[in-house]
């Protein structure tokens, strides 16, 4: 089942249920909600800044809604993808929602099943070296790899850019997912890390969740 957000974003329903989660595979349960397909685009945080009057992004002097309006957003930190999701009615996806979404209920090691990363997958594995320009040279539109999405239609729940989630690990928030510069063995669907809420890096974006209404 797909909706579109406020922000008209294509959303999928994540189905209630139990589903596995971490790399020990506890048995957890959470309730349905919908997921944002894809990731937040420079188009839509461009139109979000308008309305906003939020400072820009780092690195937002590289792109261009024109050559890069599909790509993701980059730059933002948790408050910026949190203010993003509020705006829309949304919010940031828990560490458990990110993973069931990613993983699906049987406990796969990448969002499409257990067939090791390639090109077809994901982006992935970009060198960090040299000068170049992150937008066209590192990211591609959102939605490029059919072959990678999750049990769910979600794309780029692994490469691309790690996305925030609403889960804390003390004063760090959570990071979910593998972005471009990342090895294949960093993608795996259980893999986690934490930063600062305030850190705006080149690999970092986010997209939001929305309550099921009861």
């Amino acid at each position: 089942m797909e909706i579109s957000g406020r922000d008209s974003a294509p959303m999928v329903l994540v189905s209630a249920g139990e589903f596995l989660y971490g790399d020990n595979n506890q048995r957890m349960m959470l309730p349905a909600f919908y997921m944002d397909r894809y990731e937040v685009t420079v188009s839509r945080y461009a139109s979000f800044l308008q309305v906003s009057g939020l400072q820009q992004p780092r690195y937002w002097n590289q792109t261009s809604q024109v050559s890069a309006g599909d790509r993701p957003v980059i730059g933002v930190d948790w408050y910026d993808a949190d203010a993003y999701c509020r705006r829309y009615g949304k919010r940031l996806p828990t560490d458990q929602e990110w993973e069931k979404a990613a993983r699906g209920t049987g406990g796969r090691k990448y969002p499409w099943g257990d067939e090791e990363p390639t090109n077809r997958h994901a982006n992935f594995g970009k060198d960090l070296r040299g000068n170049y320009n992150i937008y066209s040279d590192k990211l591609v539109g959102v939605g490029s790899f059919d072959d990678g999405k999750s049990p769910y239609g979600i794309y780029d729940l692994a490469g691309s850019v790690s996305e925030w989630t609403s889960s804390s690990e003390g004063e760090y928030k959570v990071i979910r997912g593998g972005s471009w510069d990342y090895n294949a063995v960093f993608l795996r669907a259980t893999i986690r890390s934490w930063l600062p809420p305030t850190t705006r890096g080149d690999t970092y974006g986010f997209r939001c969740v929305q309550d099921v209404p009861e």
